[in-house]
């Protein structure tokens, strides 16, 4: 968090919260009122700004006020790049990814060591398919993660950070799964984490 934002919070301690305003797109991208922020220092600010309470809703901390985040699916959107690397909608690298899910609209899901949960960018899936391996190194044919009745005992995705486990999870298990709120509300009047 920047420390502007901490010194306001101090200074400013009970400016309500804003809800329904801000949101982040399945692709990573921030959103104002439906409208795409494109302003690069803006979008770096939100995303150093970007956390979550006890509750499971993210948000971002502006100044004194938390303006809570719409999430198109997950808090988290990552790109892969071509050494296997995994980085945040937010420019972070994922040191350790743990775990991966696909699910039954094909949409690709991490997990890490602290059990946060990210949507891989659409545009990666193709080279990501390529990493597509058995815990022996063997490729995986993707057309049999096609049935999760038939799914591969031992799929899996390797990474630059070694292999990781590949599973069938269904969209509606996600949040709850891993302890976020898509669609924050309001709790009390003063929201602080």
């Amino acid at each position: 968090m920047d420390d502007a934002v901490r010194a306001a919070m101090a200074k400013w301690p009970d400016v309500p919260a804003v809800f329904g305003w801000l949101s982040l797109d399945a692709r990573g991208l921030w959103r104002i009122a439906d409208t795409l922020v494109e302003h690069t220092g803006l979008a770096r600010f939100i995303g150093r700004n970007y956390l979550a309470d006890t509750e499971g809703r993210w948000y971002f901390q502006n100044g004194p006020q938390q303006v809570f985040v719409s999430l198109a699916y997950t808090p988290w959107v990552y790109r892969l790049d071509t050494n296997g690397e995994l980085t945040t909608h937010t420019g972070e690298r994922l040191a350790e990814p743990t775990a991966a899910w696909l699910d039954e609209e094909g949409s690709l899901l991490i997990s890490d060591s602290a059990n946060q949960i990210g949507l891989l960018h659409d545009a990666d899936l193709a080279l990501m398919i390529e990493r597509l391996r058995n815990i022996g190194g063997e490729a995986i044919d993707p057309e049999s993660l096609l049935d999760a009745d038939r799914w591969p005992t031992d799929a899996g995705l390797a990474l630059a950070s070694g292999w990781i486990p590949l599973a069938p999870i269904r969209r509606s298990e996600v949040a709850a799964r891993f302890g976020f709120t898509p669609e924050p509300t309001a709790s009390d009047d003063h929201c602080r984490p």
